[in-house]
């Protein structure tokens, strides 16, 4: 006797469960990698601009850097780009998504979406932790993107990312690494709060208000409003940071605190050096919220 022959149910391709928060973690870091490789010459102009006390329009001094030095110059520091999104981006999506996982399965409702505090909370964690992480890829970024703007004989003149850790460790010592490290960790756990609770909240209130689907029109508009509202809350901490790691040691000066710093700073350039800059890192942060986020739900759907 034969055995009956079972019928094979398909399961359309659309009623398939997801595997939710089941992405491989290297996602958040290509995601913000890919961005990067677009929007580098605006956060190269950003970099130069907040090192330097200049008040030159943006579109100048993009044009300007373009003319001298020829318009491929302005992804010069593009590897520094791309390892600073490998270990930053990908430490602070891949723990915000840990974190949030672990704080929700400890709440009263374990098995809902993580509520908006949670998503702050987790995102700080988060934030804190990738600042660390990414703070020596950060010193090399700053340094090879301001180079450009500096007479040549003060010029670091680093060949890649790997040669700017390996000179720096040489040179300036290990210390050198995680210069500026506390405006950057500031700095990291406000982008991580505002870019990522933002755009959950942003999207929310998008497919919930106004009806709008998930889809690449709201993560433009959600990532937008994100992007506008990280570039406002680093600002401050972003120039600290910036000009503390471009500056290179010198022997037997000691450095001020990023405190007495910022006070003597203020005193000698008005409160409003510590949103120089604000235009060309929004015209940076921007579009670079935008891809990064649309990169990395495009990402998680192929591997969902």
């Amino acid at each position: 006797m034969t055995s009956p022959v079972v019928p094979q149910i398909r399961i359309p391709a659309e009623a398939k469960p997801k595997r939710i928060g089941k992405e491989p973690l290297w996602i958040g870091g290509a995601a913000a990698s890919g961005a990067a490789c677009f929007t580098h010459p605006l956060d190269q102009t950003k970099y130069r601009m907040q090192v330097l006390s200049t008040r030159t329009p943006l579109i100048r001094a993009v044009h300007g850097f373009a003319v001298r030095d020829g318009v491929f110059s302005l992804w010069t520091g593009i590897s520094a780009s791309i390892l600073r999104q490998s270990t930053y981006s990908t430490t602070r999506f891949a723990l915000h998504g840990f974190f949030s996982q672990k704080l929700t399965s400890m709440s009263s409702s374990p098995q809902a979406k993580p509520t908006q505090a949670i998503t702050i909370t987790s995102a700080a964690l988060a934030g804190g932790v990738a600042g660390i992480v990414g703070n020596p890829a950060e010193v090399v970024l700053v340094r090879m993107c301001a180079d450009g703007a500096k007479p040549v004989s003060e010029r670091f003149n680093y060949r890649n990312a790997i040669d700017a850790l390996i000179r720096i460790g040489r040179e300036d010592g290990v210390a050198a690494y995680y210069r500026g490290l506390g405006p950057n960790i500031v700095r990291s756990v406000l982008m991580n709060v505002s870019q990522i609770a933002t755009y959950a909240g942003a999207k929310r209130h998008l497919m919930g208000s106004f009806g709008m689907q998930d889809d690449i029109w709201v993560h433009i508009v959600a990532s937008g409003v994100a992007g506008t509202v990280a570039t406002t809350m680093c600002a401050p901490a972003d120039v600290l940071k910036s000009r503390f790691q471009n500056a290179a040691s010198v022997p037997g000066i000691s450095r001020p605190s990023v405190f007495r710093y910022a006070v003597d700073t203020v005193r000698n350039e008005g409160p409003g050096f510590l949103m120089r800059g604000w235009t060309p890192a929004w015209l940076r942060l921007a579009p670079n919220t935008v891809l990064t986020f649309v990169f990395m739900e495009k990402l998680k759907a192929f591997f969902a």
